[in-house]
């Protein structure tokens, strides 16, 4: 698939390494944002000049951290950061979007459709719904970016991983801090010690940090998972 209406000056060179041949496809992702994520609430306006960078490359570059073949659930996708574009560079993952908001879930269906993303499915709920993790328990691996402080996104996303699998949270500056006040309330949710992680180095000015987590065992205490919604549902693209 081609879109073509980007310069090569637009397009950082690194999309083509993260990519490949595959870059017709993010291409048009980052059309599809540019055009329509401002008017509906998925992106602010100086956003749009930053697409490929701060949002399309920063969240691809995640698949350096995660293996061949792997089933991945990106919890709060939003406006389909960062599991679109893992996708688009790692056709070889299977990849859910759970998000709760139907106006967000109507994009996603709308952008996987478009992009013809096989691979891809949208799930309407939230992490913590027993429905929702009905449909994604066991996966391999759960993505989030800009969902909720470590504590908390650790005790909506680590029940969804399988033992041995691992959160993945884009984090900032302060993932290493996020990890210190959160060790303890990672640990009673089953996991590991949090390690932080650069990726993208060789392609992004500002590479992604990232905090990864390993499900090593049960949580230990009750888990309450919030009461599922009767207009969860799932889409396939």
């Amino acid at each position: 698939m081609g879109f073509g209406w980007m310069t090569d000056v637009d397009r950082p060179v690194g999309a083509g390494v993260v990519f490949g041949e595959r870059l017709g496809v993010a291409e048009g992702f980052v059309r599809l944002l540019a055009e329509h994520g401002v008017e509906r609430g998925l992106i602010g306006p100086r956003e749009v000049e930053r697409l490929w960078d701060r949002h399309v490359l920063n969240s691809a570059v995640v698949g350096e951290a995660i293996p061949e073949g792997a089933v991945v659930v990106d919890v709060g996708s939003g406006a389909g950061l960062p599991g679109v574009p893992l996708a688009i560079a790692r056709p070889d993952l299977s990849v859910t979007l759970v998000e709760p908001m139907a106006r967000r879930v109507a994009w996603l269906d709308e952008v996987v459709e478009t992009l013809a993303l096989s691979s891809v499915t949208v799930v309407r709920g939230r992490a913590e719904e027993p429905a929702v993790r009905s449909r994604v328990l066991g996966a391999d691996v759960v993505t989030a970016r800009a969902v909720a402080p470590l504590a908390k996104l650790a005790g909506w996303c680590l029940p969804l991983v399988r033992q041995g699998g691992h959160l993945v949270a884009l984090k900032g500056a302060s993932a290493a801090e996020e990890i210190d006040r959160d060790r303890a309330a990672v640990a009673r949710v089953g996991g590991g010690e949090p390690r932080v992680e650069v990726l993208g180095g060789a392609v992004l000015e500002v590479p992604t940090t990232v905090v990864l987590i390993e499900r090593v065992k049960p949580a230990t205490g009750r888990e309450r998972p919030r009461r599922a919604r009767k207009d969860q549902g799932a889409h396939r693209g």
